[in-house]
């Protein structure tokens, strides 16, 4: 492909950890013609980063000089952080590194440093602490004694998140790899799983989610280590430099004060009571805190040098911090326990100070704009400018987070404290926060405090389409959407000097009353015009109160302000994209029939309810095909009516219009980020004009005319010489006027409209269960339904709808579970409806004692839960009433306590009627999950994760008829759920995208080089953890192992598994994926144990997601019965392949193919148990697939016919056995018979094939090719590691990225 000559780069993957250096080298042939359109305009960028490693010395105090690999393009401070975290030099902070002498700067590139190269000793050189210095040592102490504790990740604090992996392997998989013996291995496995795993079972535990780590069980170094309350130093200690003083117990029971002066740390003679700053007999000065401390205890030497050995062997994905925070809705119940750090930072409050910048709040705004405004022109620039935005991004969205809880928690003051508490807004950090309140009463014509709580994730949207298209010199707000503790806070950044002005006087382009009062600009119609082609939104005159007509280029909402720093801002964005009418009845409007037939148009919440993006984009492809096929029908009837000479005209128009009908459809995802949408428009305008160029009669210029023409009106474009439609997002907006002279056009758009919602109920929702029933879209759980239907445009408020339609459907059986998954995400949204009032009413503390009785309502068999009030001591009435600034909305404090189970149901089943238009026919969970074949676990997961609650994890029993599930106890947090922006890397998504689309043509080897480099741009902007790396590394072991390097294979799918654990979550669908990708690496690679393990893992969290009966499952337990069967662990195996085959032919019919692949599965166990009948009558039913489906001379049914032939040969040869014994009795001479185990080799075939690897055979030459390329990287990488036997190449096409709603 065109484009940049992937550079070869060394990227740091994570934390320091050099041992992780990936060296890309890729030289791309130019000129394959496959490259999508965006590629072209990178044709004059080759630009190679020269990037040679080289070695250097370094010496610390106290230790031998070691090597370290380093890259010219590095910062001296990331030597420091390596430091930091090398096992022998980890607890020195506070130090400089010198060569000949000379301090390093720690911001020079290594490249920038005179007489630094291959060899050179770096020195590190012991600095003296500053107040800063000493508080930094002290943290990152505090750290290494924490870094094993998963309690930061339970509490979801600092981007800390849970990974289970390494139970499951015993560690790092590469090592136990080495250690064991394949023959060896064979005898002393332990295959019997768990009972609950086994199929049929009923049991759905919660404790084994979390398995115990035994890394985890605390190597306790010390007792207490605080802050001691003689600080800070009094003036005359200061002179002697005392920075501070530090309070500690240790382990043998010691209770030592500490002074951190400026030369280092040493025990004074201070006690709790006494001040007495004098250094203590025998006195001791370290430069390092751990240094004093293993000096004065010896349990604290040993356990922290042991903690140390044991934080370094863990792989670093297990603790490298993850972009965004993920939250854990289950945690066990930790002890909690003092530290000086915690303390520190919830009090001082580091409200977004970050540590590096001290004393000064960041410039959120300024920060998001200035990254926005980087150079972009070549890929280096790119990827500075992509992975500035995306820390910004980051560290925006961790900000506001925080910022919204204290709002919600009441920990900020109002910027207008006199308001009522549902109006107030407040600023905090440079972050506005607002309430998803209706204020002013300003969305009343639209829904009220509905509209107001839809309002923000419409903005959102509408901010993520604007910041995709990215326009020079457009700007919006960092906005970010967070729904904690029943309430909405939008958090926005500040435009410089909007606080100061009347929005009056700042709007100068759009409307602030709804479209009364309209202005436009010029430079704002320039801007918004170069939008409006990606984002079909056409231009358009409004009236304003005057009747002046006023040009707009965006919904009137859409307000354009300039800021202090003179950019240019638009914000309010909620109408970027067209109304939905299937959810806005209009009088005298009709619908399509289409829609009418399905009930629409409904009465919705509010008038907000608008189409997505995604919608847009697939009707707009739609509609291009259709006029292409107009264009080509009617110049195909000219040519008919036509002499010779002007058929070769028409034709070479229509040769150009067929090459570029085929050349349009595009990746929507790919068209946003190069901006190429406007390319059908071209090529079918050029294609027009060409018969124009050439010599011929006026008549056959117009007639080709004539013909776009038509087929322009026919598709309601919105030009009449070329394809374009574009949409008028004003269109029945309230309050909203059109110009006299647009009226032909307003109808035109209206018809776009009702043609756009009869697109979503006649295409795109049948699309969707066709897709769910060939397999090709497998919705897990809520999440994974959730992006299917957004993936294709269709939004949640039609999950009725979907369910209505599946219902209808002839193959209704074989949807059994996306049923199941519908109905439980429409009930637990619906009760996350209600949860949402129902918490706006409780004060803070009585929060767990509501939450357990809802949740005791929502899934207890227990007919009357009756709430816990809190203790009446202490509940004072009398101060209650004097509090005015109560948590927004509260009414009456204790009313939650009423509600109970029936009315609960009650309300979820109006509320699944009038928001999802669903009838629901139940009035108590237990009917409810018998009715539809639910598990309540499901239900309390999907809950949990909604409205982000955190329970013990522990056994519930929900349907004891005599005692509630929930108690107070049970419930140990509530998480904010934030919805932001997911900035993109979009070269590195176009390596990934080029690098699947030649493994799919089956360039492995091209598609390889391509997946590297992604893998390289991507760790350039993201750093080492992101979603889109875990589906790159996905790639890249399967990759691995079909070019036969099964080591690689495993390392790379132990990094995706790892990731995919801490960035998507322990029990995320895709997470489960990836455990059984891992185990059949594990199975080649001999590691037979650990790959059962890892599909029993695999197996348990899926009947937690979503329960047996899922397609996904037959899979998952072929999987399972294959390595059982290779144990020879028959009767095991035959439970699960048996399984296997009843899920299969439910769910793909019982004349598919795969049915015939599990028929013979079971025939083969059951020939090693020796049970040849039961084989014959199981290969039999195989046979007969086969020979229906694919024909007799099919080598599927030819092989199948073979294995019959041999077992009835087997079978013949026992029963004269057996004639035998029954003639001679005991003293027949038997002939022994062989019953063999299946051969790994044969189980890894079966494997193989189950998982979709299909075998391309390949000749000598390609082999030896791949061989030599194989190996030229190994050596790049790390050298020895391929395998030689090379016999087949295997082809895999299902990896998809996942994209975020």
């Amino acid at each position: 492909m065109p484009g940049p000559a992937g550079a070869n780069k060394a990227v740091m993957n994570g934390d320091g950890g050099h041992d992780h250096i990936e060296e890309a080298e890729s030289k791309q042939e130019g000129g394959a013609g496959d490259a999508d359109p965006g590629d072209e305009a990178n044709e004059q960028e080759v630009i190679v980063i020269q990037d040679t490693g080289f070695t250097v010395k370094i010496q610390a105090p106290g230790t031998e000089p070691f090597d370290l690999q380093v890259s010219p393009q590095e910062m001296v401070q990331e030597i420091h952080q390596v430091l930091m975290d090398r096992e022998d030099t980890c607890h020195r902070t506070c130090f400089s590194l010198q060569l000949d002498g000379n301090v390093l700067d720690s911001f020079a590139e290594l490249k920038s440093i005179e007489g630094l190269q291959e060899g050179s000793l770096l020195k590190v050189v012991e600095e003296p602490y500053t107040v800063r210095e000493a508080r930094i040592h002290v943290r990152h102490v505090r750290d290494l004694l924490k870094s094993l504790d998963p309690s930061d990740a339970y509490n979801g604090v600092d981007c800390n998140s849970l990974s289970f992996l390494s139970v499951f392997t015993d560690g790092d998989l590469g090592e136990s790899g080495k250690r064991k013996k394949k023959g060896s291995e064979l005898e002393q496995i332990d295959c019997t799983p768990p009972e609950h795993i086994l199929p049929g079972s009923k049991d759905r535990p919660l404790v084994p989610l979390q398995p115990t780590n035994k890394d985890w069980k605390p190597l306790q170094c010390l007792k207490v280590l605080t802050m001691s309350g003689w600080n800070p130093p009094p003036g005359n200690r200061k002179m002697h430099g005392d920075l501070m003083y530090l309070y500690i117990v240790t382990m043998e029971e010691r209770h030592v004060s500490i002074t951190a002066s400026t030369r280092g740390f040493y025990l004074n003679q201070s006690t709790t009571y006494t001040f007495s700053p004098k250094p203590a007999n025998p006195s001791f000065l370290t430069h390092s805190l751990v240094e004093l401390l293993s000096q004065i205890s010896p349990a604290f030497k040993k356990n922290f040098t042991a903690l140390q050995k044991k934080r370094v062997q863990r792989h670093p994905f297990e603790r490298i911090a993850t972009p965004f925070q993920v939250y854990s809705w289950t945690a066990p119940q930790i002890d909690h326990a003092m530290d000086c750090v915690r303390a520190e930072d919830a009090y001082t409050s580091r409200l977004g100070y970050e540590e590096h910048i001290p004393g000064q709040t960041r410039d959120w705004n300024e920060e998001l704009q200035t990254t926005r405004e980087l150079a972009r022109k070549n890929l280096p620039e790119r990827l500075l400018r992509e992975r500035a935005i995306f820390k910004v991004h980051s560290d925006f969205a961790a900000a506001a987070t925080r910022g919204a809880m204290a709002v919600i928690d009441g920990n900020v003051m109002a910027i207008n404290p006199g308001e009522e508490t549902r109006m107030q807004m407040f600023i905090w950090n440079n972050i506005f926060f607002s309430l998803g309140f209706d204020v002013k009463d300003h969305y009343r014509e639209l829904g009220g405090d509905a509209a107001a709580h839809a309002a923000p994730t419409n903005d959102l949207n509408g901010v993520r389409a604007y910041g995709a298209v990215d326009v020079e010199g457009l700007y919006t707000l960092g906005t970010v959407v967070v729904d904690y503790r029943g309430n909405r806070v939008t958090a926005q950044s500040i435009i410089p000097g909007i606080l100061e002005r009347e929005q009056e006087q700042s709007v100068i382009y759009g409307s602030i009353d709804f479209g009364k009062t309209v202005v436009s600009h010029p430079k704002y119609l320039e801007l918004l015009d170069k939008t409006s082609r990606p984002l079909k939104v056409q231009h358009h005159a409004v009236l304003s109160e005057k009747n002046e007509s006023v040009d707009l280029c965006s919904s009137v909402e859409c307000k354009g302000i300039i800021g202090n720093d003179g950019r240019h801002y638009i914000l309010d964005l909620l109408r970027t994209f067209p109304p939905d009418l299937n959810f806005l009845p209009v009088e005298d409007e009709e619908l399509p029939p289409e829609c009418q037939k399905l009930g629409f148009p409904c009465q919705h919440r509010h008038r907000l309810a608008c189409l997505r993006q995604e919608l847009i984009e697939a009707f707009v492809e739609h509609r291009y095909l259709l006029f292409m096929k107009m264009a080509a029908i009617q110049l195909m009837q000219q040519k008919a009516n036509k002499e010779n000479k002007a058929t070769a005209l028409t034709n070479s128009a229509s040769a150009e219009m067929t090459a570029s009908s085929t050349a349009a459809p595009k990746d929507p995802e790919a068209s946003k980020a190069t901006q190429t949408n406007s390319e059908p428009t071209q090529t079918v305008s050029e294609a027009t004009q060409t018969p124009a160029s050439q010599p011929g009669t006026t008549t056959e210029i117009t007639t080709s005319r004539e013909v776009v023409l038509n087929a322009c009106k026919a598709v309601g474009s919105i030009s009449n010489t070329s394809f374009d439609i574009r949409f008028n997002p004003d269109i029945y907006s309230p309050g909203v006027r059109f110009p006299e002279d647009c009226a032909e056009d307003i109808q035109k758009q209206k018809q776009l409209l009702k043609d756009g919602a009869a697109f979503l109920v006649s295409c795109q929702i049948p699309s969707l269960v066709k897709d769910c029933l060939d397999h090709s879209a497998l919705p897990m759980d809520g999440a994974t339904l959730t992006e299917a239907l957004h993936q294709r445009g269709i939004n949640v408020r039609y999950l009725g709808t979907v369910l209505e339609f599946v219902d209808k459907t002839p193959a209704r059986a074989q949807l059994d579970h996306f049923y199941r998954i519908g109905i439980s995400e429409l009930i637990t949204r619906c009760a996350k409806h209600i949860f949402k009032t129902y918490l706006q009413g409780v004060e803070l503390s009585a929060l767990s004692a509501a939450v357990s009785h809802f949740l005791n309502c929502f899934l207890s068999s227990f007919p009357d839960a009756v709430a816990h009030l809190p203790a009446d001591e202490l509940v004072s009435r009398r101060k209650n009433r004097k509090r005015r600034n109560r948590v927004p909305g509260a009414g009456d404090n204790t009313a939650w306590a009423s509600l109970t189970p029936t009315e609960l149901w009650k309300n979820v089943v109006s509320e699944a009627q009038s928001y999802y238009n669903f009838t629901l026919q139940c009035d108590n969970v237990d009917l409810v999950v018998e009715k539809y074949g639910l598990q309540k676990i499901t239900l309390l997961r999907e809950i949990s994760i909604k409205t982000g609650i955190q329970i013990l994890i522990k056994e519930y029993n929900f349907d004891s008829r005599h005692k509630t599930a929930f108690t107070e106890e049970d419930i140990l947090n509530i998480f904010p759920v934030v919805k932001h922006v997911n900035p993109k890397a979009s070269d590195a998504f176009h390596f990934f995208q080029s690098g699947q689309a030649k493994v799919q043509q089956g360039f492995l080897k091209e598609g390889c080089e391509l997946i590297n480099e992604a893998l390289n741009l991507f760790n350039n902007v993201y750093g080492a953890m992101h979603v889109e790396i875990c589906a790159c590394l996905r790639l890249l072991a399967r990759l691995n192992y079909i070019m036969g390097d099964h080591p690689e294979a495993l390392s790379n799918q132990q990094k995706a598994v790892l990731m995919s654990e801490r960035v998507l979550g322990i029990e995320h669908p895709n997470t489960i994926q990836e455990y059984i990708h891992l185990a059949l690496y594990c199975f080649a690679n001999g590691q037979l144990s650990t790959a059962l393990k890892l599909l029993y893992r695999a197996r348990y969290l899926m009947l937690m997601v979503c329960g047996e009966d899922h397609p996904e499952m037959a899979l998952l337990d072929s999987n399972i019965g294959l390595v059982l069967h290779g144990v020879m662990e028959y009767d095991l195996s035959l439970r699960f392949l048996e399984n296997a085959l009843a899920i299969n032919s439910k769910y793909h019919g019982p004349r598919s193919l795969k049915v015939a692949l599990s028929h013979h599965l079971v025939a083969r166990v059951y020939e090693s148990k020796a049970e040849f009948r039961s084989a014959l009558q199981h290969e039999k039913e195989g046979y007969t697939i086969y020979k229906n489906q694919v024909g007799e001379s099919h080598e599927k049914t030819k092989e199948s016919s073979e294995y019959l032939k041999h077992l009835t040969q087997q079978a013949v040869a026992l029963q004269r056995t057996m004639n035998e014994i029954y003639k001679n009795g005991s003293s027949a001479s038997i002939m022994p018979l062989k019953f063999t185990a299946p051969s790994m080799a044969s189980v890894l075939e079966q494997l193989n094939i189950i998982n979709g690897i299909i075998f391309i055979p390949l000749s000598q030459k390609d082999l030896e090719n791949l061989k030599a390329e194989v190996q030229r990287r190994q050596m790049l990488q790390e050298p020895g590691k391929i395998e030689e036997n090379q016999e087949d190449c295997l082809l895999e096409l299902d990896d998809k990225l996942p994209v975020d709603d």
